[in-house]
């Protein structure tokens, strides 16, 4: 990596621009190059990289500087995990900074404290430390410093994989089957994707392997009625619109008007004409009593602490807290609660996060069984294996993690109405 002092000088200003965090990571960084308009897309994708990079290693780059400028911790940054050289630095640093860069080389990362060298705040290993050893802490934690791989996945209603596969190689795009997802593609690098004319047609959307599998664990069929309860941009809501064949009818519910806004495009690109967007209040709505007792499925993609999707959101290791964990929980609960009326006799619920966290998961669960006896918990292993989506340590409920399926860290519970 060869930095020119114009580009040492944007990546400081970046790193100034998003922390201390006074808003997401992504939404500071469209914002910084939204005040730098001339930049080209190298130095944007170079810009974004090293920011992103940054926050996932960013307890280690304190412990080395300090309380540190954004320019410390840029310069730790790009010598400790950028593999850059006094030599290459040279052009680039002051005098009095050639000792401390040194110096900064030298810290043994295996002889710090576990939170810094698995990168996650110290709450969270006291919380993790309950359930799991320090090792299965630490490999999570390294899993999760991994930027992560581009999924896509086919609109099976517009095309097939094998046809999505053979124009991304006639386009020199290097791409492979997902080993799980039966409508999934990895591809190699990034892309520009959301120029590419599969996208732009409808044939592809950008959704994480482990994001599609809740759709074959939900299984709508065509013809049936189904809610998405927590759709937001309407990821999941286009695949169980696919897997619908867009027969039926697919409520997609969310509170905020602007992500579902989000949703229009996209819908509009996948050729899906059974999808009604509604925005609602809360998981009281009257929109919602008025559908009590008469849906076949229902998915609940619950508002989380996305600890599960550190590769993509490092900056949530900041963002959360153990209160607002606590005030999740209620929220959780809430949710799964409203979103389980909706459900008719023999009806299916999929309550997912992504957070690897018991308390948003196997606790709220747990919770719910033991106020509504008339649920039960299915066995998700063998609903997927039923589909031919054979998925390794996955048993009652689906664990998915960065480390075992390089997917992002999703938990998911099936519930059937019985009565």
């Amino acid at each position: 990596m060869r930095l020119t002092p114009e580009q040492l000088k944007l990546l400081i200003a970046a790193v100034r621009k998003v922390l201390p965090l006074p808003a997401p990571a992504d939404v500071l960084l469209r914002q910084f190059f939204q005040d730098h308009p001339l930049l080209g897309q190298n130095d944007r994708s170079m810009i974004a990289e090293t920011v992103f990079g940054l926050l996932r290693r960013r307890y280690f780059l304190e412990k080395l500087v300090g309380k540190a400028t954004a320019r410390e911790l840029v310069l730790a940054y790009l010598t400790r995990f950028q593999g850059m050289n006094l030599r290459e630095l040279a052009p680039l640093i002051r005098e009095v900074e050639v000792k401390w860069i040194q110096q900064i080389k030298a810290v043994k990362l295996e002889e710090q404290p576990l939170f810094i060298r698995a990168e996650f705040p110290e709450w969270l290993v006291e919380k993790l430390q309950k359930s799991w050893s320090d090792e299965a802490i630490l490999r999570m934690g390294q899993a999760l410093q991994q930027p992560a791989p581009l999924d896509l996945r086919v609109n099976s209603l517009l095309a097939g994989r094998e046809e999505v596969l053979d124009e991304l190689e006639q386009q020199g795009i290097e791409a492979q089957p997902t080993p799980f997802s039966p409508v999934g593609i990895r591809v190699t690098g990034k892309p520009a994707i959301n120029r590419n004319t599969l996208f732009l047609s409808g044939k592809i959307e950008v959704q994480d392997e482990g994001s599609q599998i809740l759709g074959f664990l939900l299984a709508p069929k065509r013809g049936e009625m189904v809610v998405d309860f927590c759709a937001g941009a309407g990821g999941k809501t286009l695949l169980l619109g696919a897997l619908m064949h867009s027969h039926g009818r697919l409520y997609a519910f969310d509170v905020s008007e602007k992500r579902l806004n989000n949703l229009k495009p996209r819908l509009k690109r996948s050729g899906l004409s059974n999808v009604h967007p509604q925005r609602i209040d809360s998981e009281r709505d009257i929109k919602l009593k008025r559908l009590a007792g008469k849906i076949d499925r229902v998915l609940v993609d619950a508002p989380c602490s996305g600890l599960g999707t550190l590769r993509r959101n490092p900056d949530l290791k900041w963002r959360q807290s153990p209160e607002s964990i606590e005030e999740l929980q209620k929220k959780q609960l809430a949710i799964l609660t409203a979103a389980a009326s909706l459900l008719k006799p023999g009806g299916r619920l999929v309550y997912a996060t992504c957070s690897p966290l018991p308390e948003e998961n196997q606790q709220i669960i747990g919770q719910f069984l033991a106020d509504h006896p008339q649920f039960s918990a299915h066995h998700c292993g063998e609903l997927l294996a039923q589909q031919k989506i054979n998925l390794p340590d996955t048993g009652e409920y689906l664990q998915l993690s960065p480390l075992h399926h390089n997917t992002d860290g999703f938990f998911a519970a099936v519930l059937e109405r019985s009565k």
